[in-house]
């Protein structure tokens, strides 16, 4: 079976690592410049770097951390909605603008890191999420073959 929702789904994951290499690509000649030896670093964590390198570089790990949280609801409640046969028409169109949304907020938040305008977009975003677990919750009681006893 295949559902249109899940091309929206790829598209995410696609930007994730998209974001995943930009973040390196920006994030290790920043800890060379800066003198850190990556090789011999024990038990540091990412949020570590802050305090040693420059903002514009952290903003791309921070944003590839942010596409690592409230994005799995999107995933999960988009599987829900392909395996309930509702991944068409409006929850679709709901779907491609979430994924817009979060491309928007990770290019904000990597480049020029406005607070107000990465809000509403995460804002709005999160309202797709609302909007798409709403409708979900609808399909699943439509959904034929549930768990019987």
């Amino acid at each position: 079976m295949h559902s249109p929702i899940l091309a929206p789904v790829v598209a995410l994951v696609a930007w994730t690592m998209v974001m995943w290499l930009w973040m390196y690509v920006t994030r290790i000649p920043a800890m060379n410049r800066a003198g850190i030896d990556s090789m011999n670093q024990v038990g540091n964590r990412g949020g570590t770097l802050d305090e040693l390198l420059p903002e514009q570089v952290q903003w791309k790990a921070h944003n590839y951390n942010h596409l690592l949280a409230e994005p799995t609801l999107f995933y999960t409640i988009c599987i829900v909605l392909a395996l309930c046969g509702h991944g068409d028409g409006i929850n679709l169109t709901i779907a491609w603008a979430y994924v817009g949304l979060r491309i928007a907020h990770s290019l904000v938040q990597a480049i020029v890191n406005r607070v107000i305008v990465r809000f509403a977009l995460f804002a709005l975003s999160s309202l797709c999420i609302i909007a798409l677990v709403v409708r979900a919750a609808i399909a699943v009681g439509c959904c034929d073959g549930g768990l019987t006893t």
